[in-house]
């Protein structure tokens, strides 16, 4: 099982590690993370790229997913997402909480919840299906 002062910097050189992501919780069903909100962040358009609240709440499922595979499974790989958006943000930071709603042998499926710390906004709603892999 992974642990999150073994995580941080695993990401380094990688997208959450270009977005600055950084993780504090990761325990058995559940992962928290956050990002101040910069500008490579950002849209043309002067608001939060949706990818970046995809990159962060799509990175805290699967750090969950790796803490929470079967016995015997080696990996995992992403069926579905998909993403509700509720607001934007333009500055502040967005934190993440991510957590297993069903933790099979075959699939997990993982809801996560992004929001703008300053306004107290969630900012999107997020779900994924995991499928877990096994060695053939």
């Amino acid at each position: 099982m992974a642990d999150v002062a073994s995580l941080n910097p695993r990401w380094r050189g990688t997208l959450p590690d270009h977005l600055g992501m950084v993780h504090e919780v990761v325990a058995p069903g559940h992962v928290t993370g956050h990002f101040k909100v910069e500008k490579h962040h950002m849209a043309a358009n002067g608001y939060l790229h949706a990818a970046s609240i995809i990159a962060l709440v799509d990175s805290a499922c699967g750090i969950g997913s790796m803490t929470a595979l079967p016995e015997g499974a080696t990996g995992f790989t992403t069926l579905e997402l998909k993403t509700n958006y509720l607001g934007s943000a333009q500055d502040g930071t967005v934190t993440c909480e991510a957590r297993l709603t069903h933790g099979g042998r075959t699939t997990q499926v993982w809801d996560a919840t992004a929001t703008h710390v300053e306004s107290g906004k969630v900012l999107a709603l997020f779900r994924c299906t995991q499928m877990i892999l096994y060695p053939r």
